[in-house]
């Protein structure tokens, strides 16, 4: 049996050397980067065996195979055509055990008949906007850590390290990555039990994301990295209930704020904690700081770069985005969605790992994330409870939105391998995709006081 432990150890120290040389050498991909990255901090280069390609970004925008009629349409896949390479199972999970996370290969053992992993050819072909690019440029030779480790001085607009030196830098390129300025959308999360009993939750999202904003500087946002408003549509006992508040770049200093507004009480009142491991979304399923895998606060982690990793991550995730799918074609077996209409890709991961502080509280003891070294975005993480048992192993599909040449999260699943349950966040409602950076919110859209009008309709 191949020595695992052994080869992920060379690999990492190889990586390690890699990393340290690429940061060292000369620049041409912008200030602050080192030969041999993309604008974004990524090794342009393919690997050994050609099974992750080398990056061309070829396309900044919709590639010219496809027609995407716009803001608010479907955006049609550009690998329609393709079919898996392979598809790993349970029987010849060993055979890729070296790319696959631990949470996956539970997931295949905790359901050996129906969840699987089809593999696609690797695409790197996505470039994103010129305003991201820059930010990333200026965000390397500036930013640093303050607030212990918590927050990024003088970046803004992008993830801040594209060439991370620490756990702390790696999960700020996460949580500061550059997404939608604008997104609004009706989402559906549901929850699907052991038993197949179900809990169903729509709620319209409106975000507007000043860290992300061109038009914005960290002086204007003053501290504000988001604003939000949701408001619940489904179930009937809870229409009308709506949310307004901010998240701020300093999450740990700076708590996010919210306000609720409550059609039975038919008054607003400043929201419960809405951080860290309350419970949130439809059944109390998940945590609030779960969304996208990871988002707030990082205070109590201690968290480290364990090195690089090629991993099998979901990637280019059209299909299941596809107008001709519907909510139950997705949500179609017990314990996962249906893995036909999953894309996953290999690709250069970084791993992160995060560990529980001695005096702080979180259901989870320990965390890790695979983090694609694209996009900065977190794609698969594994959670564990107090006695080292993995218990949740969650999954953040994406695309890169043609519209706003830039990477966008869509459907989160969030297993519960114990409970054998899972969660499926940010379904569209009948397929009908997110309105990103078409919306004009304007100053007095995420007020306490525009939360009594609205309560009052």
């Amino acid at each position: 049996m191949p020595d695992f432990k052994h080869s992920w150890l060379r690999t990492t120290l190889a990586i390690a050397v890699l990393g340290s040389s690429l940061a060292q050498a000369s620049v041409d991909s912008g200030p602050g980067l080192g030969q041999g990255l993309t604008p974004m901090g990524a090794e342009r280069a393919g690997n050994a065996d050609g099974s992750i390609p080398a990056w061309t970004g070829k396309w900044r925008g919709a590639p010219p195979q496809v027609k995407f009629a716009g803001p608010g349409t479907p955006y049609p896949d550009p690998y329609a055509d393709e079919k898996p390479l392979f598809v790993i199972d349970a029987k010849n999970m060993a055979q890729y055990a070296a790319n696959l996370t631990e949470g996956q290969q539970a997931l295949l053992k905790r359901y050996p008949s129906t969840f699987r992993i089809p593999v696609y050819p690797s695409h790197r072909d996505f470039r994103v906007d010129p305003d991201t690019e820059a930010a990333i440029s200026r965000n390397a030779q500036h930013a640093k850590l303050s607030s212990d480790g918590n927050d990024a001085v003088d970046a803004f607009g992008a993830s801040p390290f594209p060439i991370p030196k620490s756990g702390n830098e790696l999960i700020l390129n996460h949580n500061m990555q550059a997404r939608a300025v604008t997104e609004e959308a009706n989402y559906n999360q549901v929850v699907v039990y052991a038993d197949n009993n179900r809990v169903l939750e729509k709620v319209n999202y409106k975000i507007y994301s000043l860290w992300s904003d061109p038009k914005q500087s960290a002086q204007s946002a003053n501290g504000v990295f988001t604003d939000f408003l949701l408001t619940t549509l489904e179930p009937v006992r809870k229409k009308g209930e709506i949310i307004v508040g901010h998240e701020f770049v300093d999450a740990a200093a700076q708590p996010r704020q919210a306000w609720q507004y409550t059609p039975g009480q038919r008054r607003v009142r400043r929201a419960p904690t809405v951080g860290y491991d309350s419970p949130t979304g439809a059944g109390g399923f998940r945590v609030y700081d779960e969304d996208r895998l990871f988002n707030g606060a990082t205070d109590r982690y201690d968290w480290k770069i364990v090195g690089k990793r090629e991993v099998f991550i979901p990637y280019n995730n059209y299909k299941i985005d596809s107008p001709e799918v519907s909510q139950a074609d997705i949500i179609n077996a017990a314990g996962h969605i249906n893995p036909d209409l999953m894309r996953y890709e290999k690709h250069r991961v970084w791993v992160l790992q995060a560990t529980l502080k001695p005096n702080a509280r979180h259901i989870y003891a320990k965390r890790m994330f695979y983090i694609d070294e694209d996009s900065w975005a977190a794609t698969l993480a594994d959670n564990y409870d107090g006695r080292g048992q993995l218990w949740r192993t969650n999954l953040q599909t994406s695309v890169y939105a043609f519209d706003i040449q830039r990477f966008h999260a869509r459907l989160g699943v969030y297993h519960d391998l114990i409970a054998g349950s899972y969660m499926v966040d940010r379904l569209l409602d009948g397929q009908k995709p997110a309105l990103l950076n078409a919306s004009n919110f304007g100053p007095d859209e995420f007020t306490p006081g525009n939360l009594r009008k609205l309560g009052t309709r």
